[in-house]
């Protein structure tokens, strides 16, 4: 009989579902330039609209493939897997990516079964948003957690977590009220709101209020957290939007137990973990494959050596065509402004010093790749104790050009992997080999950097 249903439910939804483009990219960070040597590629081709087939394995199981012959489900995320190893888009071959696609078709099957208990027809939503809806809950207080638990999926760089992500969301009926927004650009829009409501007694209940009604199912890609403002709004921000009902699913490459590792007062961040890991299904995807190193760097070029600025300003000119660069400005949130050295013609010109050395942040970068398709950077340095703030906003800088599926052209003092060489986490340092009396401190490498954030995420800017 709950077979029956559920059929009858996904025969219901399939009319209200519109064809989705499925041309997005596992390996968005081709136009994010790493060569396989870390050397240069000589491909000046560069489309801003172009987006390659991407590559994901899986193993073909008996339960897949009984889900593809209708036999469990007629629809979801694995469903649409195994249509694109039928055509030819994913590669066979990777048993922890068909675990994680179970887990989500899962969590697919439950929210179509629990489509009106959720609220999650856009349709059928509440008219009350906003100021308006924290004034009601003032006076009937109420808590609604939603009957299904979200879904944490974490693992190491490239495993297709955001792909995988992507897959399941774009497999949702179009009338729901659901977003997919990668965690930096949720952030800054959860600041903008509370600015925007400065002077009620809890902006953050308001807040949640206007996220819950726009959208029931939550998506976060990368989720991360090196801010302690972030930090401390989070606990009280999600026990808000649980108690409306939200639904969480995001990615990261960290479990839940690690995020914020030895962050500032990360004792008032305790709580959250413990509601996250009440509230969501956390599932590893235990991949040790990053299939961004299988693909070839078509877009973009990675320069080593300072004396490489002149092929750099080159190719730049070669972008460009005809258009003459000259200094301009963009408009980032709140208001804020951007100088941009050298703009033409979609692409950006900045030496590393201006983006990173000074006091800018995502927000900062999602307004420049707002007007910017391409950035030219020139003089990426050695990251160490020395400049540890500005590889922090390196790897922002690269996880926004990543996400917005910019490219990036650039000149650094070494590989990738020399660049954050120096950048270690907590438990490398414990294995280095203590100083010993025929080892003086002079020969110790006094420019290290002990930094458990940036010692993991240092992983995944080198993959892309």
């Amino acid at each position: 009989m709950r077979r029956g249903v559920r059929s009858f439910r996904q025969f219901r939804y399939a009319f209200q579902r519109q064809e989705c483009n499925y041309s997005f990219s596992l390996v968005k960070c081709q136009k994010v330039l790493i060569d396989t040597g870390y050397r240069v590629t000589d491909n000046a081709d560069i489309d801003k609209f172009s987006c390659p087939k991407f590559i994901a394995s899986r193993t073909l199981t008996t339960d897949a493939a009984r889900v593809s012959n209708g036999d469990v489900n007629e629809g979801g995320p694995l469903v649409e897997y195994e249509r694109r190893i039928a055509a030819g888009e994913l590669v066979d071959g990777d048993s922890c990516q068909v675990g994680t696609l179970r887990e989500l078709q899962r969590l697919y099957d439950e929210l179509v079964e629990s489509a009106d208990a959720c609220k999650l027809d856009r349709y059928t939503a509440s008219d009350k948003s906003g100021r308006s809806r924290w004034l009601w809950s003032r006076l009937m207080p109420q808590s609604s957690y939603s009957p299904i638990k979200g879904l944490y999926l974490y693992g190491g760089v490239g495993t297709g977590k955001t792909m995988l992500m992507d897959l399941f969301f774009n497999q949702l009926p179009v009338n729901w009220r659901k977003t997919r927004i990668h965690f930096h650009d949720f952030m800054l829009n959860v600041h903008s709101r509370l600015q925007k409501h400065k002077g009620v007694a809890d902006p953050l209940e308001v807040v949640a209020g206007e996220i819950s009604d726009e959208a029931i199912l939550l998506c976060l890609d990368e989720f991360m957290v090196t801010d302690v403002a972030d930090a401390l709004i989070l606990n009280r921000l999600f026990r808000h939007l649980f108690n409306n009902g939200v639904i969480l699913v995001a990615t990261s490459n960290r479990a839940p137990d690690n995020l914020y590792e030895r962050g500032l007062q990360r004792d008032l961040f305790l709580p959250f973990i413990a509601t996250l890991k009440e509230r969501c299904v956390a599932h590893e995807i235990g991949s040790a494959v990053d299939y961004r190193k299988m693909t070839s760097a078509q877009h973009g070029f990675y320069f080593v050596g300072k004396e490489s600025s002149s092929l750099l300003k080159q190719k730049f000119q070669q972008l460009i065509g005809e258009e003459k660069a000259c200094p301009q400005e963009v408009e980032v949130v709140m208001g804020r402004r951007l100088q941009v050295p050298l703009g033409a013609n979609g692409c950006a010109y900045f030496p590393f010093e201006e983006l990173c050395d000074k006091p800018l942040g995502a927000a900062d970068y999602f307004g420049l790749f707002n007007s910017f398709h391409t950035l030219a950077l020139e003089g990426v340095p050695i990251f160490g104790l020395h400049n540890r703030t500005a590889a922090y906003r390196f790897v922002t800088l690269v996880d926004v050009i990543y996400e917005n599926r910019a490219i990036l052209l650039c000149t650094a003092e070494g590989s990738p992997l020399e660049l954050f060489d120096r950048i270690l986490t907590i438990a490398d340092a414990q294995q280095m080999a203590p100083r010993t009396s025929t080892r003086s401190r002079k020969n110790d490498d006094s420019d290290l950097c002990v930094d458990n954030e940036l010692g993991f995420t240092k992983d995944r800017t080198i993959s892309r």
